[in-house]
């Protein structure tokens, strides 16, 4: 099996994390979500479900969300498959996933459908095409709702045109020292684009994560949305290469990175919001080398040690001291991996040196 795209480390990887591509669309066929019933809602599920059995290009699964825990819903939720709203309400909302949950599309939430595709890194395009591809097979089935002049029919006004929202998740720690962010968002604002946390917010952002995307739909190709997507996206990630080499310059702030890893590397129990802060400074350590981490481990721990993520996997009645107690633990496991896997490294390097030198 392939790696998880939150886990997998794709172009540019040290800043950006994931793209994701979200096509919300509508069947011409049925009301929208807000007028359906909750049996016109299992009757989309059912029309959506029969337009994908023939799609070939990955293999898709159905969950009917009234079938799931609210724990295993919320662990969707905090992996960004599905949103936060999409976690309660009707039970007969569908929710389709590809095995790897690169492809998963939400069916009745606020539109009949939100197709996302999610890639590592900036691979932007790569999610596009997936995103596109179901879009067209379903079109190709079903008749999706269109309008010549105002594009793709959606529930809110202001999704018409292409209803594409595309998007960059980026991790930028050195940027979020003083005020730099709550600067670029203003200025990206008035660009048509939008920049905050990862969990909504706008300020800071737990772990320095940012999802950077774009606003504008209407009277706006999505070749020139994403171009200008990648554009920006582009100018932040030097902008913050060029500040974290100043900060691995201070001995005060490298002292932060080290602190957090010997926690870390240490502790017994730890929350999700502590966990988030302290692996933002790991990952940036991971970044630059300067900590025997790789910044895949601490993708996988950012997604896989939250909250009902944690229960959904291991035991949904498990207390916060024992989750806390867990999520310590795989972190020292995790750490203590990819310590003995770089020192291997090291020790194959120095026997070829010797080897070398030999000859």
């Amino acid at each position: 099996m392939a790696e998880k795209w939150y886990v997998a480390k794709g172009d540019r990887g040290d800043i950006i994390l994931s793209a994701r591509v979200r096509l919300a669309r509508n069947l011409a066929a049925f009301p929208f979500p807000g007028r359906l019933t909750a049996e016109g809602t299992r009757l989309v599920g059912e029309a959506v479900c029969e337009a994908l059995r023939s799609f070939s290009q990955t293999k898709l699964h159905a969950i009917r969300m009234g079938d799931i825990s609210s724990c295993r819903a919320v662990s969707l939720a905090e992996k960004h498959l599905i949103s936060p709203e999409f976690t309660e309400g009707v039970p007969t909302r569908m929710l389709i996933l590809s095995e790897d949950e690169d492809i998963s599309i939400m069916v009745c939430e606020e539109d009949h459908l939100r197709i996302q595709a999610m890639a590592p890194g900036f691979a932007l395009d790569e999610a596009y095409r997936a995103a596109d591809a179901i879009e067209r097979h379903l079109d190709s089935r079903t008749q999706l709702a269109f309008d010549e002049r105002l594009g793709y029919l959606t529930q809110s006004p202001s999704g018409l045109g292409t209803a594409m929202r595309a998007s960059f998740l980026l991790h930028l720690p050195a940027l979020s020292v003083g005020w730099e962010i709550s600067r670029l968002s203003s200025t990206l604002d008035k660009l048509g684009l939008s920049l905050c946390g990862s969990f909504g917010e706008s300020g800071s952002a737990k772990g320095d994560l940012y999802v950077l995307s774009n606003r504008l739909t209407l009277g706006i190709s999505e070749k020139e949305a994403l171009d200008n997507l990648k554009a920006i996206a582009l100018q932040l990630a030097t902008r913050e290469r060029t500040a974290r080499e100043e900060l691995m310059n201070d001995n005060a702030y490298m002292d932060k990175i080290h602190r957090a890893y010997g926690i870390l590397n240490s502790a017994r129990m730890i929350s999700a919001d502590e966990m988030m802060e302290l692996l933002s400074l790991v990952r940036l350590g991971a970044a630059d080398g300067s900590l025997p981490v790789c910044t895949e481990t601490v993708n996988r721990l950012l997604t896989s040690l939250q909250p009902a993520t944690l229960n959904a996997d291991y035991d949904e009645s498990m207390d916060a001291p024992t989750r806390e107690a867990l999520r310590a633990q795989a972190i020292r496991a995790a750490f203590a991996r990819d310590a003995a896997g770089g020192q291997d490294k090291k020790d194959r390097q120095e026997d070829e040196q010797k080897t070398s030198a030999a000859e």
